[in-house]
């Protein structure tokens, strides 16, 4: 169906609230995208006719919901391209799917091994690599960034090294939504015989990802980023690499046999999902997929890339405002400050006007400590927003500004 905004805005309930008085413009979609009626009705659904656990029962609902939590994994395994559906592992989100892979590929690593990752990282890119160095030996090693808010290209390349076993990026920054050439840092990583995990928790929602063209080792998102609900997300990786990893937790589901003296686990994917897991979530992420994958999505990135630039041109206009994050190739996200303001003042007088923004350091502490800054205001658009919704923001941050200053 060719883009249309009007259509979109038509199938997400929440955007029909309004904040005190004014209509509410939504502009975190950074922190949590909005759900549209199918996905809502789909979980409503499952706990009103179809609630039961799964791979266990062979009475009729859990059966249904086996077969609908599997069709979920299908979805998944075919919006990425993925080669098996097995390379599909369903996680709390993309949290819980670098913390598996740190937790158990981190384990096949030995002390001196080196693990590459960004100053432009999420914590959660960030954290759970620094305890699997602390506990194993290893080296962390940070490629810096630029000005521009871009990777220093030229500095990746000179860390590089055979002690490198895994690069661990960012498709999409979140704090300031630079895109980054990750096709590029996949093939370098590769020839030096490292893994690749790409964090896609920013760039699913705008733009098609192939995991086997881009050949990525591993690959994680959060389903309520993506349009779908909160507690689920997916870790793809490769068949051979996740049947060469040791498990991530025990318990039920992730075995084949237990005995009092001996365990063996399970194939892939449950040997990475013990225990019951966010079925509903699930389901309810499978029908996101679907959804996304019926749109336009040439016609999502051209009306993307149009707010970025309209709102761009607004907000430069603005004496005393800094955009903080100027790669040519940004996603529909502007962080800024504005001289003489703090963030925090700022974001609560957009709130009192109905207008939805983030304001603080966004889980990426490094930038802020790069640019010498407490944090910044985050505006971060989706495929529901609109010009309109553009000039309502800037009407109401000029208010704002007049207020402080």
């Amino acid at each position: 169906m060719k883009f249309d905004v009007n259509l979109i805005r038509a199938q997400f309930p929440i955007l029909q609230l309004e904040v005190g008085k004014s209509p509410l413009i939504y502009f975190d979609n950074g922190a949590t995208s909005q759900k549209p009626h199918v996905v809502i009705d789909r979980i409503q659904q499952y706990y009103t006719s179809e609630n039961a656990n799964i791979h266990r029962g062979v009475h009729h609902l859990s059966q249904l919901s086996t077969e609908n939590y599997e069709a979920a994994r299908n979805s998944i395994q075919d919006f990425l391209n993925a080669k098996f559906s097995h390379e599909i592992i369903f996680t709390k989100g993309t949290t819980d799917g670098i913390n598996l892979v740190a937790s158990s590929f981190g384990k096949t690593l030995s002390a001196g091994d080196e693990i590459l990752i960004s100053q432009m990282e999420h914590h959660s890119n960030i954290v759970p690599w620094q305890l699997i160095a602390e506990e194993r030996g290893l080296v962390l090693r940070y490629v810096p960034i630029t000005d521009s808010g871009e990777l220093d290209m030229g500095q990746f390349y000179a860390l590089l090294s055979e002690k490198t076993k895994l690069v661990a990026i960012t498709h999409i920054s979140n704090a300031l939504g630079t895109v980054n050439p990750i096709s590029e840092i996949i093939e370098a990583s590769h020839k030096i015989g490292a893994k690749m995990l790409v964090d896609a928790a920013q760039s699913l929602q705008h733009y098609r990802v192939d995991v086997q063209t881009l050949d990525c080792d591993f690959l994680v998102f959060s389903g309520h980023k993506l349009f779908g609900p909160t507690g689920i997300g997916v870790l793809y990786g490769k068949e051979e690499i996740l049947n060469s990893m040791p498990p991530y937790q025990g318990g039920g589901d992730m075995i084949k046999t237990v005995s009092l003296t001996k365990t063996t686990y399970n194939d892939l994917p449950f040997k990475f999902e013990a225990g019951t897991p966010n079925i509903a979530g699930a389901i309810g992420l499978g029908c996101a997929i679907d959804w996304l994958k019926a749109q336009d999505f040439e016609g999502i990135q051209a009306h993307e890339q149009d707010l970025l630039n309209y709102a761009t041109e607004k907000l430069a206009v603005i004496e005393g405002l800094r955009i903080y994050g100027q790669a040519p190739h940004k996603c529909a996200t502007i962080s800024f400050l504005v001289e003489g303001t703090h963030p925090y003042d700022i974001g609560v007088l957009l709130n009192q006007q109905g207008i939805a923004v983030r304001t603080g350091h966004h889980c990426t502490q490094p930038i802020m400590d790069f640019y010498q800054i407490p944090g910044t205001i985050r505006v971060s658009m989706s495929l529901y927003n609109t010009r309109a919704e553009v000039d309502g923001f800037i009407k109401a941050l000029n208010r704002a500004l007049n207020m402080l200053r």
